[in-house]
């Protein structure tokens, strides 16, 4: 039984740990945190692009196409062969 609690507290200290290496590393969970944020918007951009086939029949060749499709700034993305192209993807 000891060895169990031994083990869980070990556990738990070695992920606090971490978690408070990493709030002293600010620019280091921003970086992550835009990592995150771009890979999400470029599924957000694929996402509006199967939208727009299935209704249309036809793929975009822009992102202006998208505009009714996806809220938000897409200016650094394009569309290559039906698919995103830009941050994150």
């Amino acid at each position: 039984m000891r060895l169990m609690e031994t083990v869980v507290t070990a556990a738990l200290t070695v992920s606090v740990a971490g978690v408070s290496y990493a709030a002293f590393i600010p620019e280091k969970l921003e970086s992550d945190v835009r990592v995150v944020a771009e890979a999400a918007t470029c599924r957000t951009v694929d996402t509006a692009i199967v939208g727009y086939l299935s209704v249309n029949g036809v793929a975009p060749t822009s992102t202006a196409q998208l505009a009714g499709w996806v809220k938000g700034d897409i200016s650094a993305y394009s569309i290559d062969n039906g698919v995103a192209v830009g941050p994150g993807c």
